[in-house]
């Protein structure tokens, strides 16, 4: 499947934009607020958990993050990433819409893509 593989101290900045953009930026939830995020290009950084079923719900992210030039990550896990976007449940994909405090958290997992 998949967004880009990463290391453990790349996912852990992921989930820190996250949590950083959650409160001084904007974040959508959910593979089909992501899928728009992508598709209209206003997506910064998007994060995909490993452990969704079927893998078929978020097999798309990927695709549409390369046509648009939008890293798309894959990270540990549904309850993680629900964790790191503030909510109670796990969570397939989360999209950063408006970085707020995190744009240099993203430029850092942008450099880390790159290499």
């Amino acid at each position: 499947m998949a967004g880009e593989e990463v290391s453990k101290e790349v996912m852990d900045k992921v989930f820190e934009a996250i949590e950083v953009a959650k409160t001084s930026g904007k974040i959508k939830k959910g593979t089909n607020e992501c899928t728009k995020a992508l598709e209209k290009g206003t997506a910064k950084l998007v994060a995909i958990a490993k452990d969704v079923t079927p893998p078929e719900i978020v097999m798309h992210l990927p695709l549409i993050g390369k046509e648009k030039n939008i890293p798309v990550i894959e990270v540990s896990s549904k309850e993680e990433l629900g964790a790191s976007a503030g909510i109670d449940l796990g969570t397939s994909s989360v999209a950063i819409t408006e970085e707020g405090e995190a744009k240099k958290l993203i430029k850092e997992v942008s450099q880390e893509l790159k290499k």
